[in-house]
């Protein structure tokens, strides 16, 4: 019934628009592509291929109001990002139904260079945009479903790219305290001239948290440097980036904890939880004309280091230690990306490769106790390696239609050492992606797509070589290398001026495997196949420029693909989204920024028989501007509530309770209502 919906809506839309907006819009398309926007007025009527793409630019990201820079990604429409650990995790996020996880079917980049870690030791395609500085982020380029031919592995919900400013005029000093031990300190900047420049961020960070029980102790250090330069005729950039972090967690409790009055809904159960991470990178690019077409390549080599300790069941597995864990990931990433382009008067071809080698020295898990390992469970040392080609081809037909097809074609080679022998093997995989796209110019301020591709997301290595379970020692099967994923997509962009468009969507998502969340083991596996049908509306509107706001809202039907006893709906799979905000400049320097999230209430369980309740989260920003200084208020979570950034359904044992657990609603808060000032000057 909503694609029913859905569609009556476009077509409606487009029967009116013609009518109704005549007089009020121009009749020639070149004249809108005459005035230059940036971000969400930015019209991106006839360079689109889809509904479900946009840009966001510098002045949008810096008025929000942000607890952890892991907020960034709530700028792509219908994404949420929660946490259930302490803060120097990889947020967990959710997205066209998907839990993703840590990052799992959602590619994340940053000037290029990819985010998600494959084969990672807590959880595969894990995507922590700690290291992000967010004050630095000029543009941020987001994509949904799987008909963009030059994204792949991870990407079949979406995929965004943050690219970093290459200039700053001024240089900033920045310093802000709130409540529960928040601290932190920036200096950013840049130096030079626009054909050579030079931009830098250093960012320090303390938090204790508001936990009954335990402080996260958060010690995060961040240092950027990129330099860019006209060369060779085009442009060319080098950057540094350097992230180290340690942190106490607060992780997720059972609701039981709560109710005996064992602990609060802000205590902990096992305080010996938390992690340390580093990330290191060296990334080099040149884009410009070449040969006639616009061409870019670019490099990267990433240093990563990850210990985790997590204790989800408590004393479900060992009765006398108890169950904590440590998960381990350190490796080296190295990579490249080629992508040319060739133009005509109808049409463009672009041709692209990729490539990425993960050198993994150490992924595992082992039991500890106090932070100490007493036994390891798996211990392996990974060598992955892929390697993408790929194409697409747009041409117009005429003024009012334009076609796109691509291609992609990606090899992945796994080569596992575990200490398991049996574990241990090798093994390679192919997998082509077709796309295709038709936009369809209804009305000068109205754009109509259909679009349909294949796309995929690779399991962990580890597990394509499985033999023998590391846990039970039972013999296991191994799981498909690269799992197929089938997308479509109906949408409407309607971009009536600078002051007001929208988009609409109906949209369907097919999987040959889910990535499931598994509570005792604290990581995801590979389950049944699943499909996903949804629809979505974005509402943009800039009454001015001192007033504007936005509302957009996402429904999902997510489904288990085949019957089955334990029944169909997926766990963590969220129905409804809806993000709405405003914001506002007012006479005499003042500015301010109100954003309201809801999450609807989604199962934990196949059968639908315990459900989370859903959340509603809202925050506020006021600043004002003082010449060279500005001072800013924030208030997170400005009404105090005390919902749950996200619950998980599953056994678990405490002291006590007999020897195959309870089974029961497992949860992390809301941190309360807190408040942060920030001063800074500009000079």
């Amino acid at each position: 019934m909503h694609r029913t919906l859905a569609g009556v809506c476009v077509l409606l839309l487009a029967a009116t628009s013609i009518d109704v907006l005549s007089a009020q819009t121009p009749s020639d398309p070149e004249a809108l592509d005459a005035v230059f926007v940036f971000g969400r007025q930015a019209n991106l009527l006839g360079a689109a291929i889809s509904a479900s793409e946009g840009v966001v630019g510098p002045g949008e990201l810096a008025e929000r109001p942000r607890l952890r820079s892991g907020d960034l990604v709530e700028y792509v429409p219908g994404m949420v990002a929660t946490q259930h650990s302490g803060s120097g995790k990889a947020n967990q996020y959710f997205l066209r139904g998907f839990n993703l996880d840590h990052g799992t079917d959602f590619a994340s980049f940053v000037d290029g260079m990819p985010v998600n870690l494959r084969s990672h030791g807590h959880g595969q395609g894990y995507s922590d945009l700690n290291f992000l500085i967010p004050e630095l982020v000029e543009e941020l380029a987001y994509r949904k479903g799987t008909w963009h031919a030059e994204v792949g592995d991870f990407s079949s919900a979406g995929s965004v790219n943050f690219r970093l400013a290459e200039t700053l005029e001024r240089q900033r000093l920045r310093f802000s305290a709130g409540e529960h031990g928040y601290l932190r300190g920036l200096a950013s900047g840049g130096f030079g001239s626009a054909a050579r420049s030079l931009v830098y961020g250093l960012e320090t960070q303390t938090y204790d948290g508001p936990w009954s029980d335990i402080e996260e102790d958060v010690r995060k250090r961040n240092l950027v440097l990129k330099g860019a330069a006209d060369l060779a005729g085009g442009r060319g950039y080098l950057s540094l980036m350097s992230y180290h972090n340690r942190w106490n967690a607060p992780d997720q409790i059972p609701q039981r904890a709560i109710d005996t009055g064992l602990i609060d809904a802000l205590g902990s159960l096992d305080r010996d939880l938390g992690g340390v991470s580093s990330r290191s990178s060296l990334a080099a690019g040149w884009s410009g004309a070449l040969a006639g077409g616009e061409f870019e390549a670019g490099a990267y080599a990433i240093d990563y280091d990850l210990r985790l300790w997590s204790n989800f069941t408590y004393f479900l597995d060992d009765p006398v230690i108890g169950d904590e864990f440590r998960q381990r990931d350190r490796r080296r990433v190295t990579g490249f990306h080629v992508r040319d382009s060739f133009e005509g008067e109808r049409w463009r071809w672009r041709v692209g490769i990729a490539g990425q080698r993960d050198d993994i020295g150490a992924v595992g898990l082992c039991r500890s106790v106090a932070r100490e390992c007493v036994r390891d469970i798996r211990r392996d040392r990974v060598d992955e390696r892929s390697l993408a080609l790929w194409s697409d081809f747009e041409y117009r037909f005429g003024e009012r239609l334009r076609g796109y097809l691509g291609w992609r074609h990606d090899r992945y080679d796994f080569e596992v050492d575990a200490i398991e022998a049996a574990n241990s093997g090798s093994r390679d995989a192919s997998i082509g992606s077709p796309k295709a796209s038709l936009a369809y110019v209804a009305h000068p301020s109205l754009e109509l797509y259909l679009s349909w591709g294949r796309g995929f997301h690779s399991n962990d290595a580890r597990g394509t070589v499985l033999r023998i379970d590391p846990v039970s020692g039972d013999p296991a099967d191994p799981v498909t290398p690269l799992v197929r994923s089938r997308g479509s997509e109906i949408g409407a962009r309607w971009y009536l001026s600078q002051r007001l468009h929208a988009t609409l969507a109906t949209w369907r998502l097919d999987l040959d495997s889910e990535l499931l969340y598994v509570g005792d083991a604290g990581t995801t596996e590979a389950s049944r196949p699943s499909e996903r049908r949804g629809a979505e509306l974005g509402l943009y509107w800039f009454a001015s420029e001192a007033h504007s706001a936005e509302l957009e809202i996402e429904y999902t039907d997510a489904r288990f693909g085949n019957a089955d006893p334990a029944g169909r709906e997926i766990p963590g799979a969220v129905p409804l989204t809806i993000a709405a905000g405003w914001n506002a400049h007012f006479d005499g320097g003042w500015d301010a920024t109100l954003r309201w999230r809801h999450v609807g209430g989604y199962p934990l369980i196949e059968d639908d028989s315990q459900r989370a309740e859903g959340s509603d989260l809202v925050n506020l920003r006021v600043g004002r501007q003082l010449g060279d200084w500005r001072i800013d208020a924030e208030l997170l979570n400005l009404l105090d509530a005390d919902d749950r950034d996200i619950e998980y359904f599953y056994a678990s044992r405490l002291p006590g309770e007999p020897a195959d657990g309870v089974e029961d609603r497992h949860f992390h808060a809301f941190e309360p209502r807190a408040l942060r000032l920030t001063v800074s000057r500009e000079f």
